[in-house]
């Protein structure tokens, strides 16, 4: 299998240290309190008790006091969909501003710590390329650009009169695939490969806030998922997502060879076994999960659905994670707000992870579903050196991660990109 592909962001030259902090490295060791971490040329060249070296380093960053981990790995987000705006305004919206609106919600997620992510539908690689050139700050990419579900399903932007979703009409590269046959599976597969895709993702369940269908519907099949695993696997492998709420369809995404299962709101014995058995991670997205529906703007059918699959869905992350099914950070950010993705943090460690285990999945864990583990997602020597400073104590008080301002610096490859004082 070809290796997967580290998305370029600008480098900074030189070692940039950051001292005195307490370290915690992603792996799930203890702290380290007073400890430096030094980065050179864009990669981790030292992490330990400080040492006369450091007084080399062309820049220096005061972790004193303060928390220092790698740069977190927000592993289902949609940066396409903006904060706050309405339906009304997207269709009114020109190209350039729906443009500007997604610089934003990069740069309000790097912002938070996230100094890469993987986005399930919408992003295209054309930003992937302007973060490479720092034309606009974001955090690494790495792209799945359109879902995959059947005529009627998940993804089919086409509502019950034959219009379209507002979302799907100003796209430039589709967000979106119907398919409902072998042959339309492997032309859409072709096609994101082609395009730039670095992990397909599925819909085998409806969803909770869309209208036609529910959590319970059945989308793609288990034969229709094994298909594109075993086409990915004759062109190098990528992973495979499965958005996938309900329980009968979550079976068949696992059972079909699905690398992820993506939101998981009803985990029965079975599927637990399965998921274990299979080492599929799951992807919670409790945050959004916990968001109340405003009824003022949402279908009443829909607020009923979601209200429903809120207890199902906390209980089912608890079980998962009450069984030991591996589990990474995943926000659904666009229908949770960006810039808040590190409020997940809490919402795992209510649902049962410890907070270590918790910053393990938030980081090391997430770079293990990109398949960068051995790249990213932890301060070891010959890492990516994306590191976060925070003024709190993310084993103590990880909710407090909600408000990013507690997020004070932000180093990408070495290069400060975000500081919040003057330290």
């Amino acid at each position: 299998m070809r290796p997967a592909l580290l998305p370029s962001v600008p480098v900074a030259a030189g070692t940039t240290l950051v001292t005195g902090g307490t370290v915690l490295d992603g792996t799930g060791a203890e702290p380290r309190e007073g400890w430096d971490v030094e980065v050179t040329d864009g990669v981790v060249s030292y992490v330990g008790p400080p040492r006369p070296a450091a007084a080399r380093a062309d820049r220096v960053v005061d972790a004193a006091g303060r928390h220092v981990l790698p740069g977190f790995v927000d592993v289902h987000v949609h940066l396409t969909m903006p904060n706050g705006r309405r339906v009304a305004q997207q269709r009114a919206a020109f190209a350039e501003e729906h443009a500007f609106d997604t610089a934003e919600s990069l740069r309000l997620t790097l912002e938070a710590g996230v100094t890469t992510v993987r986005d399930l539908g919408g992003l295209t690689p054309g930003y992937r390329t302007a973060i490479a050139k720092g034309q606009i700050a974001g955090p690494r990419a790495h792209l799945a650009i359109a879902l995959l579900s059947p005529t009627g399903g998940h993804a089919d932007p086409v509502l019950p009169n034959g219009t379209r979703e507002a979302s799907s009409t100003w796209e430039q590269v589709a967000s979106w695939a119907v398919v409902d046959c072998d042959e339309d599976v492997l032309r859409a597969v072709r096609g994101l490969v082609r395009t730039g895709a670095d992990v397909i993702k599925v819909c085998t369940t409806g969803g909770i806030s869309t209208l036609a269908d529910s959590p319970e519907d059945l989308g793609l099949s288990e034969h229709e998922v094994r298909l594109i695993v075993s086409e990915l696997a004759r062109r190098g492998g990528r992973p495979v997502a499965a958005h996938a709420q309900g329980a009968a369809g979550a079976l068949e995404a696992v059972r079909g060879g699905a690398t992820s299962l993506e939101h998981g709101y009803e985990m029965p014995d079975e599927l637990v076994e399965a998921m274990l058995a299979r080492g599929t991670v799951l992807v919670p997205t409790l945050s959004t999960l916990a968001m109340a529906p405003d009824p003022a703007v949402t279908p009443a059918a829909v607020v009923a659905k979601k209200r429903e699959w809120q207890v199902r869905g906390r209980d089912a992350a608890r079980r998962a994670i009450a069984a030991g099914v591996p589990v990474a950070l995943g926000t659904d950010a666009g229908i949770h707000p960006h810039g808040s993705n590190l409020a997940e943090l809490g919402r795992l460690v209510d649902a049962g992870l410890d907070p270590r285990a918790a910053v393990r999945a938030a980081t090391l864990g997430g770079a293990h579903v990109l398949g960068l583990a051995d790249r990213l997602g932890s301060l070891e020597v010959g890492k990516v050196g994306d590191v976060v400073v925070l003024d709190v104590d993310p084993l103590a008080a990880p909710h407090a991660l909600a408000d990013a301002t507690h997020v004070r610096v932000v180093l990408q490859s070495g290069r400060v990109v975000t500081s919040r004082d003057g330290r």
